[in-house]
């Protein structure tokens, strides 16, 4: 992980974000917080009693939209560097999957990492992967494009 005074990409990028799962805005959201790596992002999520679907298990749409979420900014990311760009282009999710693969504990770190797996100039597939206690518990992949002016998410993180 980045140091201590290194701030998340969401941070730098889109500080007055709503977004529930990746908003710093949004005071009851998520809030998730990733950083770079050589071929994507990575990021740490503590989990919550609310976060539970039945005691002790964090609930599948949590989980959902943690990878859904961190996954979109490893596209934008990407996409940035790629076009050689200083913003990054505004990305909705075109498609996505997720596996649950076993129940994912409260009370644990999350741990989760977006790759890039393809990319072009508008669009980047990203696979993601879940792990608490050293196990992998969810993985996922997703399909992010980035959208044109009229688009309602256009402009979404100023």
């Amino acid at each position: 992980m980045n140091e201590v005074n290194d701030i998340s990409v969401q941070e730098k990028y889109a500080p007055n974000s709503i977004c529930f799962g990746c908003g710093p805005a949004n005071k009851k959201g998520l809030r998730i917080q990733s950083f770079r790596t050589e071929n994507g992002l990575e990021m740490k999520f503590e989990t919550k009693s609310e976060h539970q679907a039945f005691p002790g298990i964090i609930n599948g749409g949590i989980i959902s939209t943690l990878l859904d979420c961190h996954g979109n900014w490893a596209a934008t990311m990407a996409l940035m560097d790629k076009n050689e760009g200083n913003i990054p282009p505004c990305t909705v999710t075109a498609s996505f999957s997720m596996k649950l693969r076993r129940p994912t504990p409260i009370n644990t770190t999350l741990e989760i990492s977006a790759n890039i797996n393809q990319i072009s100039d508008d669009r980047a597939n990203v696979n993601m992967i879940l792990v608490a206690d050293g196990k992998v518990c969810a993985t996922g992949e997703g399909l992010f494009v980035a959208v044109n002016e009229g688009h309602p998410a256009y402009h979404r993180w100023n």
